[in-house]
């Protein structure tokens, strides 16, 4: 009941922090309509258009979560191009009130969007036909690398946490990298990383939140059983020279590895309502963090974003939940069996 009880009082200290995301911002453009008939100029179906939903994916949807856990207390640095999705992106953000001040026109890009064209009929469910992307994934030109550079020095002595959002997708170059780490440990801030690929170029963050596949690429070995789990939180601490590694293992819940030897076992508190997982690991490392600028340990801040995701999972698309749903649900999840062990005593 204890650990409940400073968990809730972390929870209600999230709004408290301020954010600065740095990363690859996208969109995600959801269409929808109704199967109408068979196509004369080609055997695809014809839609009769519905609806359009824009909703914000990538970096963008890790903001939104940070600004519906703090009240939009966040800011987004990243890129968008000159063109009509960047238009519709930058205003989806400002909807979910992220500060959109300091997102940077790239010329020479086009913005990430993910289009996602869906169709039903009167006797079926609505169903995915085709996704297209849209994106320039080669890495940021050295202007446009100057410039976020010099945002990242600009802002980052203003915010209380750094979140280092990389979708592969350009913007994370390796001076970028280095930059917001180094000004952000400058100034005390702290600093979690969600990456997909290469953890080891993320040098002296605070926290990195890998999922296992992510992790196993990086390391270049699966996580098959024990052993290989707890080498390879070891072996993550020691390439990426990182306070903490929360390893997310979907239905196997996460495992919380520190550097200083403690390792925090925590099952996954929901694992019959999951309805879709996409962003889940956004939602992880916004909850992680801003709970760690409120006061949270690592392992009391890890079994937030824990409790996050398995709400938003529970909902279709990327979602998102906020302070009072945490707290509603704190009182039905189950600590007792979260493990607490050193490595150095196995």
């Amino acid at each position: 009941m204890l650990l409940k009880e400073k968990i809730k009082s972390v929870i209600q200290c999230l709004s408290k922090s301020s954010v600065l995301v740095i990363g690859d911002f996208a969109l995600d453009e959801m269409i929808y309509g109704e199967s109408h008939r068979i196509s004369r100029e080609a055997p695809v179906l014809i839609l009769k258009h519905n609806k359009t939903n824009n909703l914000l994916g990538a970096a963008s949807n890790a903001a939104n979560n940070i600004s519906k856990l703090n009240g939009g207390k966040v800011c987004a640095l990243g890129l968008i191009g000159p063109d009509y999705h960047g238009e519709i992106l930058r205003n989806a953000l400002e909807k979910a009130n992220i500060d959109v001040s300091h997102l940077l026109v790239d010329p020479d890009r086009i913005t990430t969007t993910k289009t996602r064209i869906s169709g039903s009929s009167a006797q079926s469910v609505v169903q995915q036909i085709v996704r297209i992307d849209r994106e320039t994934r080669a890495a940021v030109s050295e202007d446009i690398e100057e410039k976020i550079l010099a945002k990242i020095k600009e802002l980052i002595p203003h915010f209380d946490g750094i979140l280092l959002s990389d979708y592969g997708i350009g913007i994370m170059t390796g001076r970028i990298i280095a930059e917001a780490i180094n000004t952000a440990n400058r100034y005390g801030k702290t600093v979690v990383v969600d990456a997909q690929d290469e953890l080891y170029r993320f040098q002296n963050a605070t926290l990195i939140t890998p999922n296992q596949p992510d992790a196993e690429k990086t390391l270049g070995y699966q996580i098959k059983d024990r052993q290989t789990l707890l080498k390879a939180g070891q072996d993550l601490l020691d390439k990426t020279n990182s306070g903490r590694i929360l390893l997310t293992r979907g239905a196997d819940g996460m495992v919380l590895f520190e550097k200083e030897g403690a390792i925090t076992e925590i099952p996954a508190f929901n694992r019959t309502e999951v309805f879709d997982v996409t962003g889940a690991g956004d939602t992880v490392a916004a909850a992680v963090l801003l709970s760690l600028c409120s006061g949270g340990t690592a392992a009391e801040s890890a079994i937030i974003g824990n409790l996050s995701a398995s709400l938003v999972v529970k909902k279709f698309g990327a979602e998102t939940t906020t302070q009072e749903e945490l707290i509603k649900n704190l009182e039905e999840i189950n600590t007792d069996n979260i493990k607490k062990l050193e490595l150095n005593a196995l």
